[in-house]
């Protein structure tokens, strides 16, 4: 027996570079293959710190280069700067905050969403962060909070002259709308509306988002463009809007290719949303499994979703959500970049639109079509559900 599993034993040995060797060696070799598997974890745990140094690296410049428009709320995270929310307040809590020196800005109702917010103004002697926890304190009993930023999880690579093939699937009629970055001129979207400066405004993000919705095969695309020229862009009452735009205009699937902090504002729009039967898909982010839980997918009942190569394995700077639903490819996909340009996009982003668009073929309530969807996922890695592919793999033949 132990003859059979030494020869078995040549080829594996063969890959990871070690001599053929005889019973004698096999505990060097079990220690050998020790010391590999350490070198692979020890790069793993350096590859992920790695992607959350970038990540407070880009955050800081982005702060660093916009003083005037972001700063940090209480948690640390970025921020529209000079303005705080609250939510659910009593006309006693907009009194004692407007005694405490904050504005009034306005009142708003998030058409479409059963969602309504205060919008104070910071007073000029504080920070973002030092008014939040002062009202906090003030206010124990109400809802604050800042317009936190979310950004796109995914980046366009080089330029390809290769055409990316034909649609996988049959067409899909019901309405497909993605909050992002607006496409190029070349996209033409059924309908396709700004919440933010300078909105619409063709970005690269978007345009990719849009590409793949089309690649597979939805026909009835909705834009809502969050970002503009805004250096705020992509904040949590402009996506809050949005959503409820589209869910006033009933739309069946949203699909969120952005990332950032859990915000009281959006979780309530969400769940407003869902209220009207609007299923959400959102990407895990690409700031590796050492980054804070991303949202909106770690929102309840929010559709997560992260990605993997053309071999099926999941991407090395995938981030994590609170649950993980499915995976589907992410990897050196061509679409159209905001030029109209063929190019190859990698992240989590990329696997958004086509779990919305298979969410978006079947009928039914969330329930239902999540079932669908189940029995389309190919399961990988562990057997059934895990925190590296969700339930499995969707659209795995979708490869542009």
């Amino acid at each position: 027996m132990i003859g059979l599993v030494a020869i078995a034993a040549q080829p594996a040995m063969a890959q990871l570079g070690l001599p053929p060797v005889g019973l004698p060696a096999l505990d060097s070799i079990t220690d050998t293959i020790g010391e590999t598997l350490d070198h692979a974890a020890a790069d793993t745990v350096r590859t992920a710190r790695d992607l959350l140094r970038i990540r407070k690296i880009r955050l800081a410049r982005l702060m660093r280069d916009h003083p005037g428009d972001l700063e940090q709320d209480a948690n640390g995270d970025l921020a529209r700067a000079g303005e705080l929310f609250l939510l659910d307040a009593a006309p006693a809590a907009i009194d004692a905050a407007r005694q405490a020196g904050f504005t009034v800005n306005g009142h708003e109702q998030i058409e479409g969403l059963a969602v309504e917010v205060v919008r104070l103004g910071v007073p000029r002697n504080l920070s973002l962060k030092e008014a939040e926890m002062a009202l906090r304190r003030l206010l124990p009993d109400t809802t604050v909070s800042a317009d936190t930023l979310h950004f796109p999880a995914g980046e366009a690579g080089k330029r390809v002259t290769t055409a990316r093939s034909g649609s996988p699937a049959k067409s899909v009629r019901a309405p497909v709308g993605i909050i992002d970055g607006a496409p190029g001129r070349h996209a033409r979207p059924s309908a396709m509306r700004g919440f933010a400066r300078g909105a619409p405004h063709p970005s690269h993000h978007g345009s990719a988002i849009v590409s793949l919705l089309d690649y597979a095969g939805v026909q009835d695309i909705r834009v809502a463009d969050v970002y503009g020229t805004d250096p705020a862009g992509g904040n949590a009452m402009a996506i809050a809007k949005a959503l409820g735009w589209l869910t006033q205009g009933g739309t069946k699937v949203v699909a969120i290719s952005l990332v950032g902090p859990r915000n009281a504002l959006l979780e309530r729009a969400i769940a407003s949303a869902q209220k009207h039967g609007v299923i959400i898909v959102a990407a895990v982010g690409n700031d590796g499994p050492a980054a804070p839980p991303a949202y909106p997918a770690s929102y309840r009942g929010v559709l997560a979703v992260t990605a993997v190569d053309g071999r099926n394995r999941a991407l090395i700077e995938a981030g994590k959500a609170d649950h993980l639903d499915y995976a589907a490819p992410g990897a050196d996909l061509r679409v159209r970049n905001a030029d109209g340009k063929a190019t190859r996009v990698r992240g989590t982003s990329f696997a958004v639109p086509l779990v919305a668009a298979r969410a978006a073929a079947h009928p039914g309530e969330i329930s239902q079509i999540v079932t669908h969807l189940d029995k389309e996922a190919v399961d990988l890695g562990k057997r059934g559900p895990d925190r590296v592919f969700g339930r499995g793999l969707v659209c795995g033949r979708c490869r542009p």
